[in-house]
């Protein structure tokens, strides 16, 4: 059955995108509008398993596949739970202090202004370049994985600016915030996942990898589904409840939908989630905030609280730089435009 405001055939439309080559690589869309499951999609296609080639998979609901660097948000909802439960230092607590085996790190006198916070929103100041394909041993994330002691690499990179002054983006800093949260928790990350998120989710399928150290990669190593993703999106949207019980602290989800700084693209940024504004056509005098996370190859978790709307994108673009197109072309081109919300 059709729902009111939304219409019957942009699944028709959709694939027709699709088979015309307009959406080459997509291989799922899942969206949930005002709590039901409203378009939901699956393509096969070429597909990665933390840059492992699978070669040609069919994507289905019960797919697992790569989020990359939605990865650092779902991080970021982590340490937003250990924070309710004090067992992680506060956004403003000294971020050094948490890493006392680097003592010549802090004698530094900028990096003994680093809080908490500089990591959340990667503003440590340091150089850090990502904009290599993660394919090249040069890529900052790379090197940080294959380093003798990952959190030493973190912290010790020549500093380019002053904390606080300027966003760069860092897959380093999501990692410091995943060993606060393993430290202050006493749990692997993907142990307290399980407990915190997915548990009083009802969600059973995922695989979160990490490096030879055996440390769960943080910036880019979660494979969930698609309806799991959503399922995610849409507890959000509900101030962090489900079922009743209070998952994610609603104080955290406004902390992360409040901007804090810009980044690239004329996007906004805040404790390793993005921001921004999307109009739709059907009243274009309205402004929708958007809250959304980005990984690399055309993942996508989109979330518009005023419209009740979350979006799930998967796609095989990974290190392209047409990668954007796939999610871009969904939201503003076939979802957004589709909308009639009155």
């Amino acid at each position: 059955m059709a729902m009111a405001g939304f219409p019957a055939d942009l699944p028709n439309r959709l694939d027709m995108a699709f088979a015309s080559g307009l959406l080459i690589g997509l291989h799922s869309v899942h969206v949930t509008w005002r709590g039901q499951t409203a378009l939901e999609r699956y393509f096969a296609g070429e597909d990665e398993n933390w840059g492992r080639p699978l070669g040609r998979v069919e994507h289905s609901a019960s797919t697992l596949h790569d989020l990359r660097s939605v990865t650092k948000s779902i991080t970021s909802l982590l340490y937003g739970i250990a924070l309710d439960r004090g067992q992680v230092p506060p956004p403003q607590a000294p971020l050094l202090a948490a890493f006392p085996d680097y003592p010549d790190l802090q004698a530094d006198p900028q990096r003994a202004d680093w809080t908490v916070s500089h990591a959340l929103n990667m503003t440590m100041g340091t150089t850090w370049n990502e904009d290599l394909p993660y394919t090249d041993p040069n890529n900052s994330e790379i090197a940080m994985e294959r380093a003798d002691d990952r959190y030493r690499f973190i912290l010790d990179r020549p500093m380019a600016h002053a904390p606080g002054t300027r966003w760069t983006y860092s897959g380093g800093a999501s990692m410091l915030i995943a060993r606060l949260i393993e430290v202050g928790t006493g749990k692997r990350l993907d142990a307290f996942v399980e407990e915190v998120l997915f548990a009083p989710l009802g969600v059973t399928q995922y695989e979160w990898h990490g490096g030879a150290d055996g440390v769960r990669s943080a910036a880019s190593g979660l494979r969930l589904t698609a309806p799991d993703l959503a399922r995610i999106g849409q507890m959000l949207l509900e101030n962090g409840r489900w079922n009743g019980e209070q998952v994610v602290p609603a104080s955290w989800i406004e902390t992360i939908s409040t901007p804090q700084f810009d980044a690239s693209f004329g996007r906004t940024y805040s404790h390793q989630w993005y921001t921004s504004e999307q109009r739709i056509p059907a009243d274009p005098s309205i402004i929708h905030p958007m809250v959304f996370a980005i990984g690399n190859g055309g993942q996508r978790l989109y979330l518009l609280p005023s419209l009740d709307l979350v979006i799930v994108t998967f796609s095989g673009h990974y290190n392209r730089m047409d990668q954007w197109i796939n999610p871009t072309m969904v939201l503003n081109r076939l979802v957004l435009p589709a909308l009639n919300p009155g």
